[in-house]
């Protein structure tokens, strides 16, 4: 396992109002969402990056207005949608 660290300067902790703890589970989820959203990894690894269950992790995809269904045109989606 990587560990990757970030300096976040106080005032950042000041004007948004997080303390440290805050700031470490804010900072894991903006980097599982980017690597979501942006790479391509799996839910697993980023739940995993994130510090929560896949379940937690989709919920908080779908709280980011982020799909887990990807269809590259509509007929795809539709014919999905039927075999459901």
């Amino acid at each position: 396992m990587c560990q990757i660290a970030i300096n976040i300067p106080d005032e950042v902790l000041f004007d948004t109002k997080m303390n440290r703890e805050e700031a470490n589970r804010f900072a894991k989820r903006a980097v599982a969402l980017g690597y979501y959203t942006q790479r391509g990894v799996s839910i697993g690894y980023c739940a995993q990056i994130a510090g929560m269950s896949e379940e937690e992790f989709i919920k908080y995809l779908g709280q980011n207005h982020i799909s887990i269904f990807k269809y590259d045109d509509e007929n795809e989606f539709l014919e999905e949608l039927e075999n459901s």
